[in-house]
């Protein structure tokens, strides 16, 4: 055997091979700043151009944004100030911000009751935005409503009390008859709202108590009056009747309840609500209002009877053709031709209407796209377990078409936030209509644009991002592409 057969020994590595470090180009920021901005010479132009325009805008803007003035009480003291150097008036919004915000006639000793239920909101919208949380957290989500109409407006607190009982009551009706028949449970929920809150009941009430007068000698009386008004002729008549001395908890609650426990808050009419408040619960109210009526107009228009078909395609299509300010306009001049003869509709109630009816009509025509989107399998699958028609839209159906609809439902809703700015057409001052209107009509602040368009923007593009953020956190949630 030779000697270099006698001297070869095998090698057998017995430890792990340390990794060497990657390159510097694939490590880092300075791979990043390869991959997404010098990932070709195209992009590499493009990108040298983009940060140069940047430099501009930035060059141009940050002084003056450094520079403001915010302790001023007019332009003209800020010029004085500024003495020809470039600089915001920010004193403006130091001065005007409770007009941005609450309006200019809102009073200023409320504005804790507009905080409050600003606040509450967001606890009342928690249970509803992340389904993780306690579902018994959705009981104060239905009471909100009510405590937010009394803390805004004011006026005795039994007036919501009694709106709530009665939808209470009605949905309890509804919830009853639902197992039974879903046409049955409807009609069921809206004939106890009709009777609870028109209390159509008390002339059959009234006329007990007039009976029950014949027989009794000393009636029970209350020391307070409750009257009635009964149109006789054309003529408007007052009759008070023995009822409303011996049972006036029956007839008349919120008046009894007012009269035994008054509680109540100074009452502020909604030609005095304005500012961001005014666009938050335009947004928030509408938006709540329109995705369940869009939902029922997108089920209406897949309906196999002609006539609910017809009505909701009507509907859709004649709203989605009319432009939102000539709603808006019909809602200020018109809209009261729709009720009742000598009813008086707040202005903020028809606007309401309008803006709701538009963006319905808008998220109808997406959550029938998601609708579409599911495979006929899917409803095939609903009739094959022996469900019916509200069963399987509330357990397959929807679910699986909201999930895809997700998208387009807020940007219909992003939309509407932002269209809220229109209603100062009409006189409503909101942001846009305070700037618009009382404070750059006043002497002090004539000539300022830039500052109090760059707030409003600011707090605009708070609300529609955080609702963007909202909506991709959701889709991964729900894993919407699986």
């Amino acid at each position: 055997m030779s000697d270099s057969q006698n001297n070869s020994v095998a090698f057998v590595a017995t430890e792990v091979i340390p990794q060497s470090p990657p390159p510097a180009r694939e490590t880092g920021v300075v791979k990043w700043l390869r991959e997404n901005l010098f990932s070709s010479v195209t992009n590499g132009v493009l990108t040298v151009v983009a940060l140069y325009l940047i430099y501009l805008v930035l060059a141009a803007t940050l002084p003056w944004i450094f520079n403001g003035i915010w302790t001023t009480s007019s332009l003209s003291e800020c010029r004085e100030v500024l003495q020809g150097k470039t600089g915001a008036c920010f004193s403006v919004l130091t001065e005007r911000w409770h007009q941005l915000i609450y309006g200019f006639k809102y009073p200023a000793d409320a504005y804790w009751r507009p905080n409050l239920a600003f606040v509450l909101m967001l606890v009342a919208i928690a249970p509803v935005l992340f389904f993780d949380l306690p579902r018994k957290l959705l009981i104060v989500t239905a009471v909100y409503p009510f405590v937010a109409f009394w803390l805004i407006w004011g006026g005795s607190m039994w007036v919501p009390v009694t709106v709530f009982v009665a939808l209470a009551l009605a949905y309890s009706a509804y919830a009853v008859l639902a197992k039974e028949s879903f046409a049955m449970s409807a009609f069921a929920f809206v004939g106890v709202v009709i009777v609870l809150l028109m209390n159509p009941l008390s002339w059959l009430l009234s006329l007990a108590g007039t009976m029950l007068s014949l027989f009794t000698v000393e009636p029970i009386v209350v020391d307070v009056t409750f009257r009635t008004s009964v149109v006789v002729g054309g003529e408007e008549t007052q009759s008070a009747f023995l009822l409303s001395n011996v049972f006036p908890l029956i007839q008349y609650p919120q008046e009894f309840l007012d009269w035994a426990l008054p509680v109540s808050l100074p009452a502020v009419p909604s030609r005095d609500l304005g500012g961001f408040m005014l666009n938050l619960m335009l947004g928030v109210t509408c938006v709540s209002l329109s995705i369940p009526l869009g939902i029922a107009l997108a089920l209406g228009r897949q309906s196999d009877m002609p006539l609910i078909k017809g009505i909701c395609v009507v509907f859709i299509e004649f709203i989605r053709g009319v432009p939102l300010i000539t709603l808006l306009f019909v809602a200020s001049v018109m809209l009261a031709y729709f009720f009742p003869p000598e009813s008086t509709v707040d202005l903020f109630l028809r606007v309401v209407i309008m803006i709701t009816m538009f963006s319905a009509a808008y998220i109808a025509e997406v959550i029938r796209g998601g609708l579409a989107a599911l495979p006929k399998g899917q409803y095939e699958a609903a009739d094959s377990l022996g469900l019916d028609y509200p069963q399987a839209m509330r357990l397959i159906i929807l679910p699986q078409a909201l999930k895809i609809s997700i998208p387009g439902i807020v940007n219909v809703a992003v939309g509407l936030f932002k269209d809220t700015t229109l209603v100062s057409v009409i006189s409503m001052f909101d942001l846009i209509g305070m700037i618009r209107g009382p404070i750059l009509a006043s002497t002090e602040w004539n000539g300022v644009y830039w500052e109090l368009f760059g707030f409003a923007a600011l707090l605009f593009f708070v609300v529609c991002y955080g609702i963007s953020q909202y909506s991709q956190w959701l889709e991964r949630k729900l894993h919407k592409g699986h």
